[in-house]
């Protein structure tokens, strides 16, 4: 790094959909412009108003799909008056869209810039699944949407889980999604602004071990709650110099520093090498752990993109926690509880948070700002004394795009 760089003020709107008490898919909801202001707002409070900001970054994804709305940058003065006239850009790298704002306002910021706003968000419940089953399909290549599942994506996981199963076996895998799922709802119950928040399934593990994936009904290899739901949120935080924590007045000990960054891409016009790795994963987030001059071990959290809980499976793995196959067996066992040994989606990741796609990889930016400076409430976990790192992976795609940020206390 040419220099310290930070994170502070993180924000999260409520992640809305199927499963929270107040969303009505009959009724009229909010739209883009409500989420971004109130993520925007939510950072700027923190950072001592608008004034302080040098320049924004915002991600999205397919606004001009689910919501008929291009030209994403020219909200960001609706946040603020003071914003009016400063730089803004939007990016795009389909579910990795949040992370591509992260990584545009660092670089931003090495650039020259002081003090960056990056928001994320995404407005999904515009309609039905199954239609926006075929907005979200633009995240792969179109090309083979005609040969592809109805539901694209959970048809493009489900063949990654079946390619498990039939190497490593169904039934220990299932055991290690159920866990998966388990986790991603014990966490979310203790993170108000999560879309399973409100969850009351007794038995989460059991609830899912049970549920025998159905081809006929929804895909092959994985049920509904293998899978993450259709959101509507947003997300924002500051990014920052020496100089910019010094303007907004912001302690460092209430920051985070970005020890490491990294992106990788892989061909989306061709299919995985493997269906059971994660090489674009594998990849990224071993550069960034490079490039922060540390190894998974120094990890106190992880925030993955677990859009299937298969992905979270084949993440562990790509990270190095469990051999090739061991995976599954390594979740089961209990090591990515929040109290194993490497704690992961600490509010419920895209599962359990909610998969806002456009605002993912912010959320998790803010939810290791929040546990790393002691923020994180309900869902505040221990953070050792000699491991006071943190990792987030943010996928577009079946592991095309893949944003990884690593965060020092």
């Amino acid at each position: 790094m040419q220099k310290k760089i930070y994170m502070a003020a993180g924000y999260n709107t409520v992640s809305m959909g199927t499963g929270r008490k107040e969303f009505n898919p009959k009724k009229s909801r909010p739209g883009l412009e409500h989420y971004i202001s109130e993520a925007g707002q939510g950072a700027l409070k923190q950072m001592g108003g608008a004034l302080n900001v040098d320049e924004s970054v915002i991600g999205n994804f397919m606004a001009a799909r689910f919501n008929r709305q291009g030209h994403l940058a020219g909200f960001i003065p609706m946040i603020d008056e003071g914003l009016r006239f400063k730089p803004a850009v939007r990016v795009e790298a389909a579910c990795a869209s949040g992370g591509m704002a992260l990584i545009t306002g660092i670089k931003n910021a090495l650039a020259g810039a002081d003090v960056v706003l990056s928001v994320g968000v995404e407005v999904q419940n515009t309609m039905k699944a199954i239609y926006g089953a075929d907005v979200l399909a633009g995240a792969g290549w179109y090309q083979k949407r005609q040969k592809g599942h109805a539901y694209f994506f959970p048809g493009q996981f489900s063949d990654r889980a079946g390619a498990y199963y039939q190497k490593f076996g169904k039934e220990y895998t299932r055991k290690g999604l159920s866990r998966w799922y388990a986790n991603a709802i014990h966490n979310a119950r203790l993170c108000a602004t999560a879309q399973e928040f409100q969850n009351t399934l007794a038995d989460p593990e059991a609830a899912c071990l049970a549920m025998e994936p159905n081809g006929k009904s929804f895909v092959e290899h994985l049920n509904v709650l293998d899978c993450s739901k259709v959101s509507d949120g947003a997300s924002a935080i500051g990014i920052f110099t020496d100089e910019g924590l010094h303007r907004c007045g912001i302690d460092k000990k209430d920051a985070v520093e970005i020890v490491g960054f990294a992106t990788s891409e892989r061909d989306i016009t061709s299919d995985p090498t493997d269906l059971t790795v994660m090489e674009t994963i594998k990849d990224a987030a071993h550069k960034a752990l490079a490039n922060a001059g540390i190894t998974i071990h120094h990890l106190a959290t992880i925030e993955t993109h677990d859009c299937f809980t298969i992905a979270g499976i084949l993440a562990v793995e790509a990270l190095g926690f469990a051999e090739h196959g061991r995976g599954a067996a390594f979740v089961a066992e209990g090591n990515t509880d929040r109290d194993g040994k490497i704690p992961i989606n600490t509010t419920g990741g895209l599962i359990g948070w909610g998969h806002p796609t456009g605002a993912t990889g912010v959320h998790q930016a803010v939810t290791i700002w929040e546990q790393l400076t002691g923020k994180a409430g309900d869902a505040q976990i221990d953070i050792p004394t000699e491991k006071p790192y943190a990792l987030s992976i943010n996928m577009g795609g079946d592991d095309v795009s893949v944003v990884a940020v690593v965060y020092k206390r």
